[in-house]
């Protein structure tokens, strides 16, 4: 799935959490949300998901979009940054490898291109 793909679906959009970080999927429901003092809920079933963004920087930096579960975790798309945008995070996070969330000037970006006619 590309930018425009997500963009001419609705309930998709619908969908995405945009407050969503790796780390608060994994307690979620990696660890079945045991953690009440960060406010997060419980999940009940194989049937509560989310949608979020991340960014992944192993190879060369791209954004996905992935739905998590306590079953599985599914990419939905694979988004490439403009380059001055790629360039600007790759500088914000020490051109280190690794899984970051979505925030600042990416998420506005993303919030813009998707969201905005």
């Amino acid at each position: 799935m590309k930018l425009e793909d997500i963009k001419k679906n609705n309930n998709l959009l619908n969908d995405i959490d945009w407050e969503m970080t790796p780390e608060m999927a994994v307690t979620l429901y990696l660890e079945w949300g045991n953690n009440p003092a960060l406010g997060i809920h419980n999940i009940r079933s194989k049937r509560d998901f989310s949608t979020y963004f991340v960014i992944n920087t192993w190879h060369e930096p791209v954004i996905y979009l992935i739905r998590r579960n306590i079953e599985d975790s599914v990419e939905l798309a694979v988004i490439k940054m403009p380059k001055r945008l790629e360039n600007r995070f790759l500088e914000s996070v020490g051109h280190n490898k690794g899984t970051y969330s979505i925030e600042g000037e990416v998420k506005n970006w993303l919030k813009d291109t998707l969201c905005n006619a």
